[in-house]
This record gives C-alpha cells, structure tokens and sequence, in this order.
C-alpha cells in the first residue's frame, strides 16, 4: 500500500505552543450539555433524508430522553428542512414542547441563506442560530479560494448581518463553527472566536456557543484535547462563552476525543444517537452518556430503555444499530464464551447474595459484576439474553441458564459432563442451543434414563421407615425389571436411598452412591424437587438426574438414571 502519500499528523496539525496540560490530570465528575444533531448532520449522512414524520418522531423521542437543547434542521438546505422548523414552531405554540428545550438551526456564512434561516425560526420563543464557516487552510485555498482575512471578513459580515436579523429578541442565542477546527491555525481560530464574542456581545447572561468541531479525524485525541485546553485557557470572554465541541469519528476515535475534550474544559458536545453522520460517522452520544453512567455520574438523560431508544432511531435513519454497538447492541451483554459464562453466572449470583446481606432489592445494590459494566436491567433489557450457549460455550453458560428457564442447580461435576453433550449437539448443528434446547437434552440424556430406562424398569414401590429400628432404618420394596427380567425386591438401609440401592444389588446390579444433591426447582410448598447422584455402578462411575413432586421419588429416579446411563 502507498503509504507514503499520507503525512502524519504533525506534519498537518498546528499544535498550539506553551502551557502545561492540565487535562491529563483531571476527571469528568459532571455530564457535559449534550446535543443531539441527529436531525440536521445526521439527517445529511442519509441515503434517504428524513421528512417531517420521521423527523418529529425522533426529535419527541429526544426530548422525552432529556435532551435540553436539539440541533433540527438546516432550513435554507431544502423546503424539508424549512418546513419542519415551521412544524417545530407550531408545536411551540401548541405547548407541545417544554419550556426549557431550545432547538438549534444551522447555516453557512452567506446572507441569502441567513435570512431564510431566520425565516424559519419565525415564532420560536427559544432558538440559537448556528453559523459555521471552513477556516482550515486546504478548505481555504481549494474549496473558498479566499486568504485567512478574506474568511474573516466573510464571517464578520455574517455576524453582523445575524444581530441586525435577531435584534434584542429574548430567548435567541448565538453558536460559531470554525469548521474543520482541528485542522486550522490556532491563532486563527481564537483570533475569528474573539471577533465574534464581541460582535455578539457575548455575556454570562447570554452566553455565544463556540463549537470546535474535528470534522475530519486526522489525529490521536490528545492532539484534540490539546487544541482544546489551548482554546479554554485563551478565550477572551470565557465566561460569556458555551465550549462545545463535534468530533466525528473517522479514525474509529470520536468517543475517546469528546471524553478527553471534556477533561480539557469543553462544556458542550454535539453527536448523534448511536454515532450515524458522514463517513464513519457523528461522536456516539448513546456511548458518550453511559461510559459517564457506568462511572457513577450523572448523564443527565435517561437510556433506561435501551431497546425503544435503538428501535426508534433505526426507524427514523433507515439503518440498523450493529449488534456489537456499545450498550445499545442487541449482543452487547450477551456472552457466549464458556469462561465468561461462567464469570458472569458466578457475579449474578453474588451480587443477590450481596443484595440480601445489605437488605435492598438487587436493583439498588451496588453493580460489580465480572464482563457486565452496566447491569443490563437499568437499560430495561432482561438477565435472559445475557448468558447464551453455542459450540463455545461451558459448562458456567449451559448451567446458568438450566437454573434460570428451569430451576435445576446442576452440582459442579455433572455441569461439566452435560456441557459436553451440549458442545456435541451445538457442533453438530453448528448453530446457537436455546433454553429449551437445553432442557430437551438434559430430559433426554439424563431424566428419561430414570423413568423410561431400559435396562432396569421400577413399578410399584414404596420406602418406609422401619418401626422400632435404631437409627431410622428404612425397607424398600419395590417390583423391579432388570433386563427384561422381572421380580420384587426389597433392601434396606440408613435411608430411603441405600435401601433402594441394596433391593437394586438384590436384583442383580450393584451401585454405590458417591455423592448426592437435592433442591427445590422453585419457592412455594408445592414447587417440584430435584435430585441429582453419582454412582459407581459395576466398573462405571455415572451421574443421574430426577424430577417429582416428592423430594424421594426425585431421588429414587436420579439412582435409576444412573444405573440406565450405566448398563
């Protein structure tokens, strides 16, 4: 490959000089404002442009998330987009959108398309007029063909032209974009930001958004944060200013920029619901919001529905979320490895032992569990996909989800023996073994033997405890089939079990318990019992498994699928 056409970043970034970083050191202990331009730079990324319908949709659903400010449209882009604003300023009227949402629309530096930008916001209480301009010296010399006085001249005349259209009207506000910040001189930048704060009468009061945006990723985030820091510590009016910033993510690092950016002194980041915009796309806010989540802050939105949230944007972009995306994916807290099965069957099971020992509900134990950042249940999904079985799967995966469709705590060893039948049948079939799959190989494998085994069949039975007999012997008696070979027998023994076990070596098969387990499969005085043993029988050492209402029956069952299993 031709790698030498390529110059390496600092080759092409202006790196701002002096000034110790501070940024290394500090730590995001508060959610940035985000601001969702799903509807305006997303909606240009589209092969098939939202209309109005789509638009709403996705704007209402940002809203009910908590979004306070929202980029909507770029009106002088298509009657589309112009329409909608018109839509927006109706709704405003209507009361159908709250008070403290401002929406945000976008315009380049020309007067013709300013004034129709102002057109569209006609009747909105609440607005920030967003005016951008490329100022990188390749945008410059290729695309404007204008030196680095004559861009700002261009933007002045914008600025200006701005104020005399907003006047003094109360609730609007004013944004700047040096496009292709990331690229452009640093003195250049602050020199334009300065200019403008200033036309703009920038105050505390009515703060001018700056937003810096890397609107095509050519370095490592420090380079941006960097950038940033140089932009936070040199500002004019920085307390008259809002600092955002609008990575996108073309070097697969968008997230890592905006983290970093804020960590510099960015108060604002603009991005789009699960990262869509041009090229690989807009910083991922999805992403953005819960890494803060997961850290113990406050996002200030609220994702506790992961599920509606993706359905939603896929309907309204026409583009499917992949299934791996961070915390929104439908894979994403699905394991299907056998050792992190078994790591997060094992933390599940901790963190209830945890709840109850604090005595809270799971849901407001503390969450410290192995390959799980997020509990998925403050997402809104179950704990049922989290754990499923394939031919890479264990023995941790294969008994998690036994216990959880099922109720069955398989003891250690008998886990390991039944997820190698699994990893046949998953082999074999190369596909994905479901809970019920599951259930309908352990039945056959290890239930089955015990009711409907061949070799040795049990009728009529009964295990009683022997009147007056120390210790609490037991008879069995029982008509039993071995080998198509019928005949009653009985035993007897310390309990019901080695006495089955005893009438069994009357009959002719001889089996030693080696170990033994019980349980209920649910709570209530009626929930089913299971039983699971390991037995020598002759020159083979094999589990059994039973199922009954009766914790005995269970038991006799397991001892006869054991001794199928064996003979």
């Amino acid at each position: 490959m031709p790698y030498h056409r390529y110059r390496p970043a600092h080759e092409r970034v202006s790196l701002p000089g002096g000034g110790a970083r501070s940024w290394p050191s500090a730590r995001i202990e508060r959610a940035p404002l985000w601001v969702p331009v799903d509807l305006r730079d997303g909606n240009q990324a589209l092969a098939e442009p939202m209309g109005t319908d789509r638009k709403r949709r996705l704007f209402d659903l940002q809203v009910a998330l908590g979004f306070k400010e929202i980029e909507v449209a770029y009106p002088s882009a298509s009657r589309t987009d112009f329409e909608f604003v018109r839509h927006l300023a109706g709704a405003v009227q209507r009361g159908e959108v709250p008070e403290d949402v401002t929406v945000v629309v976008f315009t380049p530096a020309r007067r013709d398309l300013i004034e129709r930008t102002f057109a569209a916001i006609e009747g909105l209480p609440r607005a920030v007029v967003h005016l951008y301009a490329a100022t990188a010296p390749v945008w410059r010399d290729v695309v404007l063909g204008r030196s680095r006085d004559e861009v700002r001249a261009m933007v002045e005349d914008a600025a200006r032209l701005m104020v005399k259209l907003g006047g003094d009207r109360e609730g609007l506000r004013f944004q700047f974009s040096p496009e292709v910040f990331n690229l452009t001189e640093p003195d250049f930048v602050l020199e334009l930001c300065d200019a403008l704060t200033g036309l703009w009468d920038a105050s505390p009061d009515r703060p001018v958004t700056l937003n810096l945006p890397a609107t095509v990723e050519i370095a490592t985030p420090n380079v941006y944060a960097d950038q940033i820091e140089y932009m936070h510590r040199n500002l004019a009016r920085r307390d008259a200013v809002i600092l955002s910033v609008h990575p996108h993510n073309d070097r697969g690092t968008g997230v890592a920029c905006a983290e970093l950016a804020v960590l510099a002194g960015a108060q604002r980041v603009e991005g789009c619901l699960f990262g869509n915009g041009e090229r690989t796309g807009n910083v991922d806010l999805v992403t953005l919001a819960l890494n803060l989540y997961t850290q113990g802050v406050d996002p200030m939105v609220d994702f506790s529905d992961i599920d509606e949230v993706r359905r939603t944007v896929e309907h309204c972009n026409r583009l499917p979320v992949h299934e791996r995306h961070p915390y929104g994916g439908e894979l994403v807290h699905t394991a299907f490895s056998g050792t992190h099965q078994d790591a997060i069957s094992k933390g599940l099971d901790a963190h209830a032992r945890r709840a109850r020992e604090l005595g809270v509900p799971e849901r407001e134990a503390p969450w410290d569990v192995p390959y799980l950042p997020v509990d998925p249940a403050d997402l809104g999904r179950s704990y049922e996909a989290v754990i499923r079985v394939n031919s890479q799967s264990g023995k941790g995966g294969v008994a998690h989800l036994l216990r959880a469709h099922r109720g069955l705590d398989l003891p250690r060893e008998l886990r390991a023996e039944f997820a190698r039948v699994v990893q046949t049948a998953t082999d074999d079939s190369g596909g994905e073994a479901d809970a019920e799959l599951l259930w309908s190989l352990f039945e056959s494998a290890y239930l089955a033997p015990g009711t409907d085994g061949e070799s040795v069949r049990l009728a009529d039975w009964r295990a009683d405890q022997v009147d007056g007999a120390a210790g609490g012997e037991y008879r069995f008696v029982g008509a039993l089939t071995v080998h198509d070979r019928p005949g009653d027998y009985e035993g007897t023994g310390p309990g019901p079990v080695s006495a089955f076990t005893r009438a069994l070596a009357a009959a002719g098969v001889e089996v030693t318990v080696l170990d033994y387990a019980e349980h209920a499969t649910s709570t209530g005085a009626d929930a089913p019992a299971a039983a699971y043993v390991k037995c020598r029988v002759g020159e083979r050492v094999v589990w059994g498994a039973g199922l009954a209402p009766a914790t005995l029956t269970a038991s006799v069952r397991a001892v006869l699928s054991a001794v199928n299993r064996a003979l």
